[in-house]
């Protein structure tokens, strides 16, 4: 006969309606105690216990209670395990537990927990991948399943953008369409999606309907939709601060009650935001509030993008509060624990902040000089180096700039120790120098570092329609297609090659394609022609008969251009200009030029010039000087005047331009005057 406890727990697990799962926990306590050591009631028993705590959120008493089961136990509650340890923080753990368990060949239910754990522990990548599984095999789903799925797959897409990883997101789920403005889940992870793409408009939009839907929803209690409102106000909040919209700002984090927020990631955020604000009026007052900021640990920490926001505003309360060594000795000693370089967002900030730090907020020149000493002893910070480099381009030196991010490519390149590949043909990096070249007009150049960062990304992954370097390869491919050399021909040939590997579907990496090895290996391309348009379609629209009637249109050449819009030139020289051409075409040499004199503005040729034109003002016979003392000089000159002294004579300069007064040179010799000094005695 069963035991009585083991008979009640069977009956309790075949109700329909169980709701009191602290009631299932005592009757499955009971049934422990009566049940035989090692009898299948007893893993029944114990089985029930460990999902009642799980639904208490006893997650740690819940894994007290798996080791106690023992590995028979465990065995059977591999999702149980892994989910506990999932919720206690344990990731590492969980995904241990997950592996062991082969998921692909395991239930629905395991295949969400390892979702969520590699979301998480910011796996992204994987768990979006997971998700547009579940979602494409339905089979075995229950209802609801598939909103919560969408649900998920656009959180995490909007995590992949905030990682900056844009490009494992489908072009086709970066939209959103009308099946996300039906929930305000949906459409909150939507704005989220659209904040990670910097397009806050339409997030702001979209908050507002994930707003009204909750609001109006029948389906959630009080203290369920003043939970759910929560991190949508948040979110709300911060959007309204990027528009510029500091008063709505303002006036939202003012309606939130700080008791109404359960989740404490959501309370920091929400602490943070306001602290912003004030920072504006008063930033040592802000820096003194962000103190107050908890620390979040657990499986509620910060993911690592929302790490560097927090520690980007830290460093930026305490630069508008003059703390500059402070900030340079802990930016310096945080990067000293990094492998440099590295292009890793979070670390990357820390140079741009001991570089503000150092050159205490100056810009131009004067921040060159702090900045570029530092820069000599830490070679390798990629932060400091982007720096420098925007101040050179802001003093309008992109020459300089370039020769630093060149030489930097050098040492990767040089640096055999360590691969340092990944940063040297980083998307970015390698965007800044086509961007430096192109300013500088080095078309070689740009197309020379586009083949190199083209090839690379192409052997550092197998093809894939969301690969880490397509979009690079793409620009790559159509850069080198503009060029003529067979070289550059063939690196587009190779990059668009791998693109229709990588996407099947890709009208434009065919047509790529095509272009690239149309004249040189023809049979490459003959398959991929049926994709082109036909020139009928082309030309349907086009009327050849108008086209030859209206003539060709012609663009005049620079030096015919800048003969016709000069208005230097007479109609006498445009003649003389059509004259030596005729003579040019008789083979006469053409006659020589004269050159134009230039003539004043108010020349009258009737008006005869003045013949005193080229003298001094104060030669010049019309001269009538100003004041008494003007007057006396004139009168003392030598110019129509008579000559005082003995001393003096008149010389008649030259060319008629009047005389000067010469006082005549005194007898004797040397300076002594006409008597000679008394030698003194010996």
């Amino acid at each position: 006969m069963p035991d009585p406890a083991v008979a009640a727990l069977n009956s309790l697990l075949r109700g329909t309606s169980i709701e009191d799962d602290a009631e299932a926990l005592q009757v499955a306590l009971a049934a422990i105690k009566s049940a035989k050591p090692g009898s299948p009631d007893l893993i029944t028993a114990q089985h029930a216990r460990v999902v009642a705590l799980l639904k208490l959120d006893r997650f740690a008493d819940a894994l007290r209670a798996l080791a106690e089961g023992g590995q028979p136990l465990e065995e059977i509650c591999v999702m149980e395990k892994a989910y506990a340890l999932y919720k206690t923080g344990d990731l590492d753990g969980a995904d241990a537990v997950l592996r062991t368990a082969n998921v692909s060949a395991q239930n629905r239910a395991l295949k969400h927990v390892a979702a969520q754990v590699a979301y998480r522990a910011e796996r992204t990548e994987d768990a979006a991948e997971i998700y547009r599984e579940l979602l494409k095999n339905q089979q075995g789903a229950n209802y609801g399943e598939e909103n919560d799925l969408k649900i998920n797959l656009l959180a995490s897409n909007a995590q992949l953008e905030w990682q900056g990883k844009g490009w494992a997101v489908p072009e086709e789920e970066k939209k959103t369409g009308r099946e996300e403005l039906e929930a305000f889940e949906t459409a909150y992870n939507a704005a989220c999606g659209s904040i990670s793409r910097g397009d806050f408009a339409k997030a702001a939009v979209l908050l507002k309907r994930a707003r009204d839907l909750c609001e109006a929803s029948e389906d959630l209690s009080e203290e369920e939709r003043k939970a759910e409102l929560v991190p949508i106000l948040v979110q709300q909040a911060y959007v309204f601060i990027r528009l510029g919209k500091t008063e709505e700002a303002a006036n939202l984090h003012k309606s939130i009650e700080l008791s109404d927020v359960s989740d404490e990631s959501t309370k920091a955020i929400l602490r943070s935001n306001q602290v912003i604000l004030q920072s504006e009026k008063n930033p040592f007052l802000a820096a003194r509030m962000s103190q107050s900021i908890p620390q979040i640990t657990g499986n509620d920490r910060f993911f690592e993008y929302q790490a560097s926001a927090f520690q980007r505003n830290e460093y930026t309360l305490d630069l508008k509060s003059q703390k500059f060594p402070g900030v340079e000795r802990r930016t310096f000693k945080l990067l000293s624990k990094e492998s440099l370089p590295t292009i890793s967002s979070s670390k990357c900030d820390l140079g741009v902040f001991s570089a503000a730090a150092i050159s205490e907020l100056k810009t131009g020149k004067e921040a060159l000089r702090a900045i570029l000493p530092y820069l000599e002893k830490r070679p390798k910070d990629l932060g400091l180096l982007l720096t420098v480099i925007q101040l050179y381009l802001q003093l309008q030196n992109p020459t300089a700039a370039l020769s630093l991010l060149e030489s930097f490519f050098d040492k990767l390149e040089r640096d055999t120790s360590t691969d340092r590949s990944n940063v040297r043909f980083a998307p970015g990096l390698v965007a800044l120098a086509v961007s430096l070249y192109r300013i500088q007009n080095q078309r070689t150049a740009l197309r020379k570092e586009l083949a190199k960062a083209a090839a690379h990304w192409q052997k550092k992954s197998a093809p894939s329609a969301r690969g880490n370097g397509n979009r690079l390869i793409r620009e790559a491919g159509v850069e080198l297609l503009r060029s003529s050399h067979p070289e550059d021909l063939a690196a587009a040939g190779e990059a668009f090659t791998y693109l229709v590997q990588a996407q099947p579907d890709d009208r434009t990496a065919k047509a790529g394609l095509i272009a690239s090895f149309a004249t040189s290996d023809f049979a490459k391309v003959e398959k991929y022609l049926d994709i082109l348009p036909p020139v009928d379609k082309l030309t349907a629209g086009v009327d050849v008969g108008a086209l030859l009637e209206s003539g060709v249109a012609t663009l005049a050449s620079k030096g015919n251009a800048a003969q016709q819009t000069s208005k230097k030139r007479s109609l006498d020289e445009a003649t003389s200009d059509e004259k030596d051409k005729q003579q040019q075409g008789q083979g006469q040499p053409a006659a020589k030029k004269r050159r134009r004199r230039k003539l004043p503005k108010d020349f009258d040729p009737d008006k005869k010039p003045d013949p005193e034109r080229w003298l001094p003002l104060r030669d010049r016979a019309s001269y009538r000087p100003k004041g008494k003392k003007g007057k006396k000089r004139v009168q003392e000159s030598t110019q129509g005047g008579a000559v005082k002294g003995e001393d003096q004579e008149m010389l008649e300069l030259a060319g008629g331009a009047g005389s000067v007064k010469v006082e005549k040179a005194g007898g004797g010799g040397g300076g002594g005057g006409g008597k000679k000094k008394k030698k003194g005695k010996k």
